[in-house]
């Protein structure tokens, strides 16, 4: 069997295998976190296996996994320029051409302050919505 796929479509099939698996690991063990007395007890309260995941599993989950998705989501930022290795265009790319044509390392430069700051805005977002979540303590 001989498949083929464009550069665009090789480099998201990548990432969406890739990082499906580290979700699915992630949210994996947030399930496991969730001690069998909350199912237990939420049996005893006559709730259905859907409203037991709804109202008391999914936002303990939630919680839990926040911090691992967030670095998960910061991670595919910075991992976005690996597709410049197959040809795509993309911030990394568009640096390289313009410190090429320009010989100079300032388009590099700002290709990594732009990642700094992209990486800094995703912190400060994440920072916050696990300060949201953080209700009970």
């Amino acid at each position: 069997m001989h498949i083929v796929f464009d550069r665009y479509s090789a480099a998201l099939v990548a990432f969406i295998l890739n990082y499906a698996a580290y979700f699915a690991e992630i949210f994996r063990g947030g399930f496991l976190a969730i001690d069998n007395g909350q199912f237990e007890a939420s049996a005893l309260l006559n709730m259905t296996r859907m409203q037991t995941l709804r109202y008391v599993v999914m936002p303990q989950v939630v919680k839990i996994v926040l911090p691992s998705v967030g670095n998960e989501v910061i991670n595919l930022v910075k991992d976005s320029s690996l597709v410049y290795v197959i040809g795509l265009g993309d911030l990394l790319r568009a640096g390289n051409i313009a410190s090429a044509r320009d010989v100079t390392l300032v388009p590099l430069v700002m290709v990594g302050l732009i990642y700094l700051l992209l990486t800094l805005g995703l912190t400060v977002l994440l920072k916050r919505l696990e300060k949201a979540f953080a209700y009970y303590r």
